[in-house]
Parts: C-alpha cells; sequence; structure tokens
C-alpha cells in the first residue's frame, strides 16, 4: 500500500467516524440553542434507537423499516423526556436543570438495564451490509456499514439545514435560539418549539445510536455514554449552541482520533482519550466560544 492510498483510507474511516460525532453533537447543540440546557441524556436516547431497532429485527421486520422506527421511538422517547423532566423545571436554575439531566440519564440506563441486562447484544446486520467495496487491489476498503454511515449522515444533515433555513418551523427555532423573550412576545408558541427542537434533535440521537451500534456490532444499555462524551467535547470544539460547529467539531475530532492511532506510534494510541481531553481544556480555557462561535453567540 503506497503513502497516498493509505492516507485516503484514514480519510474515509475519519469521515465514517465524523459522521457519527456530528449526528450527536447536533442533538446537542439544537437542544442547548433553544432551551440552554446540556441534555446528558442525548446519549441514552441513542440506546433506545439502537434498541429498539435490535428488538424489530429480531422479531423478523426488515432492517431499514425497523431502523425507521428506531429513530421514530428515539424521537418519542425524547418527546416523554421533555414533557415530564425538562418542562416543569424550565424556569429554575442551571444547576437544578444539570442534575435532572443527569437523573435522567440514571433512570434510562437502569431501565434498559431492567428490560435487557447489561450484558452485550449482538446487533444483527443484513447481509448487504455486511460486504465491502475495494479499490486500488484491495488497498483501500469501503464497508457497506461505512458507506451507508457517510451516506445517511450527509443527507440527514442536509435535510436538517433544509429545515432550520426554509421551514417555518426551523426558522422559529432559530428565533428562539436567539432570544426566547422575544420570540414569544411577537407571537411564536414557544412550548411547540421547544417540544420540536427535543423531537428532532432525539431522532438524530437515535439515528446516531442506529448506526453506532451497526458498526461497534454490538448494543447495550451504557452504549450512550462514550459518543455522548465525545459528541461534547465536538460541540465545544466547534461552539455549543452551533449546528454548523457542531459538525465541524464532529468531524475535526473524528479525524482527530483516526489520525492519532493511524500516523502516530503505537505507544501513543492508548492516550487518544486523554490527547481528546486536553483539546477540550485547551479551548475551554482558551477559545471558550468554539472556533464558530467568537462572540459567544448561540445561533441555530
Amino acid at each position: 500500500m503506497s503513502a497516498f492510498e493509505y492516507i485516503l483510507q484514514q480519510i474515509i474511516n475519519a469521515v465514517s467516524l465524523g459522521s457519527l460525532y456530528a449526528l450527536v453533537a447536533v442533538g446537542l447543540s439544537i437542544v442547548f440553542g433553544v432551551l440552554r440546557l446540556t441534555n446528558f441524556a442525548h446519549g441514552d436516547v441513542m440506546m433506545v434507537g439502537a434498541f429498539t431497532t435490535v428488538i424489530l429485527g429480531a422479531a423478523g421486520m426488515p432492517f431499514a423499516l425497523a431502523m425507521l422506527c428506531g429513530i421514530l421511538a428515539a424521537a418519542l422517547a425524547g418527546l416523554v423526556i421533555e414533557r415530564i423532566a425538562y418542562r416543569p423545571i424550565r424556569s429554575a436554575p442551571d444547576v437544578t436543570r444539570l442534575l435532572t439531566s443527569l437523573a435522567v440519564t440514571y433512570i434510562l440506563e437502569n431501565l434498559g438495564i431492567l428490560a435487557f441486562t447489561s450484558s452485550p447484544r449482538n446487533f444483527p446486520l443484513p447481509d448487504l451490509l455486511n460486504g465491502s467495496w475495494q479499490l486500488a487491489e484491495g488497498a483501500i476498503t469501503f464497508t457497506n456499514i461505512n458507506l451507508l454511515t457517510i451516506g445517511l449522515s450527509f443527507l440527514s444533515l442536509l435535510v436538517l439545514g433544509w429545515f432550520i433555513t426554509r421551514t417555518t418551523v426551523g426558522l422559529g427555532m432559530r428565533a428562539a435560539a436567539e432570544d426566547m423573550s422575544a420570540a414569544h412576545l411577537v407571537g411564536l408558541d414557544v412550548n411547540r418549539v421547544i417540544v420540536i427542537a427535543f423531537v428532532v434533535a432525539s431522532a438524530y440521537a437515535g439515528l446516531a445510536g442506529v448506526l453506532w451500534a451497526a458498526q461497534a456490532g454490538v448494543v447495550q444499555p451504557q452504549m450512550g455514554f462514550t459518543p455522548l462524551l465525545k459528541a461534547f467535547v465536538a460541540a465545544i470544539i466547534g461552539g455549543f449552541g452551533s449546528i454548523s460547529g457542531a459538525l465541524v467539531g464532529g468531524y475535526m475530532l473524528g479525524a482527530l482520533e483516526i489520525f492519532i492511532v493511524a500516523f502516530l506510534p503505537d505507544a501513543v494510541t492508548p492516550y487518544r482519550d486523554a490527547i481528546v481531553f486536553s483539546l477540550l481544556i485547551a479551548f475551554l480555557l482558551f477559545r471558550p466560544g468554539g472556533l464558530l462561535q467568537p462572540n459567544r453567540e448561540i445561533k441555530l
């Protein structure tokens, strides 16, 4: 394998991993942009989407339909969480909302353990997604699941961009993100905007959960913890509350992790997460607004 082919292979891997981080980070940024709430339960909504897909797939439902149902189940979970856990404390102090978010996380994880046990389950893929494509006489490999991840991520993010900038509801979300009080004064239904924000963000978490489990090959109740942490880092890097910032941060973080493994000595690889969180600390110290938020404005 030539140096060019090796680099190209790592770029493919980085785009695939970055797509997953971007999907999760986008959901975090949507909720934070509208409600100024860090939704730590977002990772557990990923688990809801993945387990729904596994259960329906085991019952004989085609994978594509089971995946769609998993995304819808995640969106419904987001709706329920907002209504039961977050709406009653919407005007509470930030520390109360933070603790509530952590409580929802532990409740969902323990419900998952009670329902499915803590043991990992295999995530069955249809034969179509188990294959791969090879270029340059096998030097470059595109797995079907990587292609699906990249394709669905790009498509869903394009749809989100259209939704935010071209629809009445999306424009209402942007208005609420700029100034919730002013949006309410001009007649915007704030409750409706917040509900839609949670549903959309949770749907993206569900999609990310299914794709993450498909790449890992397993699903378990605690599966959302790691991608949530990485997506949080990505959102901070890009600018928390900014959708475009979440995209930039997600792909940057995916590239960083892949390139650490691919190009640095093997002795450095175990410290990959330490390097990632060191980068988070550096951004919090020297550029807390993120790459795309020099003025610390919250924009969808």
